[in-house]
C-alpha cells in the first residue's frame, strides 16, 4: 500500500498491490510501479532504452518509453480484460528507469544495456524492456544468451523480419547479427505478421501478416508451441506488427496488419512457453494519434504481465488499493 499523498511510484511501501493514483497526476512510472534501482525481491524489472539511431525511416522512438509510461497510467487501476485477477498481487514489478548512455554512440548504448540487463538476469528478474528502435533487442539478447547459455528461441511479432544480411547495425539487421553470434536458434524461432518482400531463407518459421489474421489465435499459439517446444524463449514485439489503424505512431508502418485484439489474443496463447524476457519497441509518439500506439504498447506489456502471473499464487499481504474489486 502507499503512504498518504499519492505518487505510488515513490511512496509505496510494498512491491505489490495496485495504485489508486489519478490517471492525470502523479509520477509516471510504468503502471505506477515503484521507481527503484534495487532488484531485491523483484520478479519483473521494467526499463526503457530511449535510442533511435538505428532507425531507417521515421525517427522518434527515443520518446517511446516515456510515452508508454504515460499511457500506462490509464490502465493502472485494475486487471486487463479478460483476466479477473490483479497481477500485482502475484508479481513484484518495479520500474528501474531508463538505461543511461552517451548520445550518438551506438557501442556505448550496447555495452550499457548488455551490462545492466545481465545484472537483471543475475538478480533473478524477468526483464521487460521498452524501446527505442528495434536494434536495442541485440544487446538484450546478448545479455539473455550469456546468462542462460545456449541458443534462445525468438518469438518475433513484426511486419519485417529484421534479418537483413549486412554489417550495418540498425533496426533491420540485428537478428542476422544475433544468428551470427549464436544467440538464437533460428530453427526454433518464429516470425509473425511479416508483410513485406524479404528474404525468406533465414531459417525461422514464418506466419505472414495476412495469415496471422486468417488463422485463429489458438492455431497460431499451437504453432508457436510446436516451434519453440521447451526451449528458453525471448519475446520481442515491434508495434508495427499491428496495422497502422491501430498503431500509427511508429517509424515504418505497413498496412494490412492485425488488430490490437488479435495481438492480445495471440499473446494469451503463450501460457506454458518458457519465457525469460521480452521487449516492446518502435513506438514513436510524434507520429501517434490520441495516444493510440502508446496505449497499445502499454496494453501489450500489461497483458504479458497477466500471462506471467496467471499460475502464480497471491502473495500474502499483497494489498490492492484499486476500486476495481
Amino acid at each position: 500500500m502507499s503512504k498518504p499523498g499519492g505518487d505510488f511510484a515513490f511512496n509505496s511501501d510494498s512491491l505489490y498491490g495496485t495504485s489508486d493514483d489519478n490517471t492525470y497526476s502523479g509520477a509516471l512510472s510504468f503502471m505506477r510501479r515503484r521507481y527503484t534501482k534495487s532488484l531485491e525481491g523483484v520478479d519483473v524489472v521494467v526499463s526503457g532504452i530511449p535510442y533511435d539511431v538505428g532507425t531507417s525511416n521515421r525517427a522518434g522512438t527515443r520518446f517511446g518509453p516515456r510515452a508508454i509510461r504515460l499511457a500506462s497510467s490509464h490502465l493502472a487501476w485494475g486487471p486487463q480484460w479478460p483476466y479477473d485477477f490483479d497481477p500485482f498481487q502475484r508479481l513484484a514489478v518495479t520500474d528501474w528507469g531508463d538505461h543511461d548512455f552517451s548520445i550518438g554512440y551506438t557501442d556505448r548504448m550496447v555495452d550499457a544495456v548488455t551490462a545492466n540487463t545481465l545484472g537483471f538476469f543475475e538478480a533473478g528478474c524477468f526483464p521487460m524492456t521498452m524501446g527505442g528502435d528495434h536494434f536495442v533487442t541485440l544487446p538484450l539478447l546478448r545479455a539473455a544468451a550469456k546468462h542462460h547459455g545456449g541458443k534462445l528461441s525468438l518469438i518475433h511479432f513484426d511486419a519485417h523480419t529484421d534479418t537483413s544480411k549486412s554489417d550495418d547495425l540498425n533496426h533491420g539487421t540485428m537478428f542476422w547479427h544475433a544468428m551470427q553470434e549464436g544467440l538464437i536458434d533460428a530453427e526454433r524461432s518464429i516470425h509473425m505478421g511479416i508483410r513485406i518482400h524479404t528474404s525468406w531463407d533465414d531459417g525461422f518459421t514464418k506466419i505472414g501478416g495476412w495469415d496471422a489474421q486468417r488463422m485463429s489465435a489458438e492455431a497460431i499459439g499451437q504453432r508457436i508451441h510446436e516451434v519453440v517446444g521447451d526451449n528458453k524463449a525471448y519475446l520481442t514485439f515491434d508495434i508495427d506488427f499491428l496495422d497502422p489503424a491501430y498503431a500509427p505512431g511508429t517509424g515504418t508502418p505497413v498496412v494490412g496488419g492485425p488488430t490490437t485484439m488479435q495481438a492480445l489474443d495471440i499473446l494469451m496463447q503463450l501460457k506454458g512457453i518458457n519465457l525469460i524476457g521480452m521487449d516492446l519497441v518502435e513506438v514513436a509518439p510524434e507520429h501517434d494519434v490520441g495516444e493510440t500506439t502508446s496505449l497499445a504498447g502499454a496494453s501489450i506489456l500489461y497483458h504479458v504481465l497477466h500471462v506471467l502471473a496467471q499460475d502464480r499464487p497471491v502473495v500474502a499481504g499483497a494489498e490492492s488499493k484499486s476500486s476495481w474489486q
